[in-house]
């Protein structure tokens, strides 16, 4: 069974002391990474677990964490049904490369929820 989570995003403003931190706390390390121009330390999944990552973009921290949902192999049919449903496309497909794709949606809460796709 596939998990309804596929990635997971916690904002920072000091990626160094915020890897620090819970490479320190969690006894781990972290890969660090520049995607896109976004600086992020990633959390490596297991073989069948769900991964995530530190990610300074400039959101604010405590906000919230932003959750990427499964739409493996129907993101296009979810992302043209979220106008419909009450929701808004903040950020259409993207092409990440080898993990596949993403978009991030609005739900009719105001929550921003990410959605992947690996196809």
């Amino acid at each position: 069974m596939q998990s309804a989570i596929n990635w997971f995003e916690l904002f920072v403003t000091d990626l160094d002391r915020a890897t620090r931190f819970y490479e320190s706390a969690l006894g781990i390390s972290m890969r660090r990474e520049d995607f896109g121009g976004t600086p992020m330390a990633i959390f490596m999944p297991s073989a069948e677990g769900v991964g995530g990552a530190l990610v300074k973009n400039g959101q604010k921290p405590g906000g919230g964490t932003l959750v990427y949902l499964n739409a493996n192999g129907k993101l296009d049919a979810v992302l043209g049904r979220i106008a419909e449903a009450g929701g808004e496309v903040v950020l259409p497909k993207t092409d990440i490369g080898q993990p596949g794709f993403i978009a991030t949606i609005k739900d009719t809460e105001g929550n921003t929820v990410g959605l992947h796709s690996e196809r």
